[in-house]
């Protein structure tokens, strides 16, 4: 069986109700709460220290397990502050341990995140930043579904705790975590909403919460040239490039957002990016595309667009999906490709593809209604099974 899908009533999960959500608030945001509450100024710190500790490190879903606070003040702030998490509608497991959540933000808002283990007993989850996006990228699933809105901070700190809690990793202290890195690499454009990450990650990477060092977070970007520096600058984190194409033409092919921000701009905002060393490489992700992009000569072309960037590139085998004009280069033409890369000093890895059995592969991601609903892959196992 190709997929594992869990049901609703197999996840835990709180109806939503008027009161305020504490969980995915960073500490400004609590303490303003608490004071707006009437909890004594002088008080309001500690009180925020302790349910931002709570909430982030053990991962608490009620009130009564916040044993360092008085009973009577539980009691009074539980009818007001909710530490409900959001609806899960579906959750996928590939046959390769992949799994992908269709989160319900709020009404009309559904986003999906995908959580991918390593062989190393560690992973990453991916997360989206966007419902939908604006840039059209050709090879691209998400980009076939129009912008909803931005996500707010909180929404993608909620994209961490959903996984945290289906994994079962609370406390945060505990060892050997599966989840340790996080990349923006989900739904839509990190930089077309670099206000609310750039304030996610200060609650992520909060090491008396979530404790994900920043160094374990990736920001990837199909280009967005002015916000490459002050995104660096304002987060710490790794960078990513989705590049695809080496030359101009090219790449205004695939990637409209070429014609905007040329390969020459954004390759000095690569140069330019706070923190770029040999220990801090940018990685430029390429996806492979059977007769447009993997020839040897596309392979020279990339080797001197990265002359004296510390770089590597991650190759990715094209993902199919329904409707898609593309197909995936062969084998032995992706792995020729990396050797030409290879040889010129850069590593040039072959991503393994993740998740493809239920969508959640890179460039797979979107959450539209017509995308495959759980319905429609249960009747296919169950066709497969007759």
């Amino acid at each position: 069986m190709a997929t594992t899908l869990i049901s609703n009533a197999d996840i835990a999960t709180t109806e939503s109700d008027a009161r305020i959500r504490l969980v995915g608030l960073g500490r400004k945001e609590i303490a303003q709460h608490l004071t707006d509450f009437g909890i004594e100024p002088k008080k309001v710190r500690m009180r925020t220290k302790q349910i931002f500790h709570w909430i982030y490190n053990y991962g608490v879903t009620d009130w009564a397990q916040m044993t360092n606070i008085a009973k009577g003040l539980r009691a009074k702030l539980e009818p007001h502050f909710s530490l409900a998490r959001p609806e899960i509608i579906e959750r996928q497991i590939s046959v390769d341990g992949t799994r992908k959540y269709l989160i319900r933000m709020s009404p009309g808002v559904e986003v999906e995140s995908v959580f991918i283990p390593d062989v190393s007993k560690t992973g990453a989850l991916c997360v989206s930043s966007q419902v939908g996006c604006t840039l059209t990228c050709k090879f691209c699933h998400t980009g076939t579904q129009k912008l909803v809105r931005n996500l707010t901070a909180q929404e993608i700190v909620l994209q961490v705790i959903a996984a945290r809690d289906d994994l079962g990793e609370w406390p945060t202290t505990q060892e050997k975590r599966k989840l340790t890195n996080i990349v923006f690499m989900g739904m839509g454009e990190p930089l077309y909403n670099t206000q609310q990450v750039g304030d996610s990650l200060d609650i992520i990477c909060d090491p008396e919460g979530l404790g994900i060092g920043r160094r374990r977070i990736t920001v990837s970007t199909s280009g967005v040239v002015p916000e490459i520096g002050p995104m660096g600058a304002r987060t710490s984190a790794m960078l990513a490039i989705s590049l695809h194409a080496a030359n101009d033409e090219l790449r205004e092919q695939i990637m409209p957002i070429n014609r905007k921000y040329p390969l020459k701009e954004l390759m000095q905002a690569c140069r330019d990016y706070p923190g770029l060393s040999n220990s801090r490489r940018i990685t430029f992700e390429y996806v492979m595309l059977k007769g447009v992009n993997d020839s040897p000569k596309h392979a020279k072309q990339l080797i001197n667009l990265l002359k004296g960037i510390p770089a590597k590139v991650n190759l990715i085998p094209f993902n199919p999906w329904p409707g898609s004009d593309y197909e995936c280069s062969d084998w032995e033409t992706i792995e020729s490709f990396a050797d030409i890369v290879n040889r010129a000093g850069y590593a040039s890895p072959i991503r393994t593809p993740r998740g493809r059995d239920i969508l959640a592969a890179c460039g797979q991601l979107k959450s539209e209604s017509e995308k495959r609903r759980a319905s429609e892959i249960r009747a296919e196992q169950k066709q497969q099974q007759s």
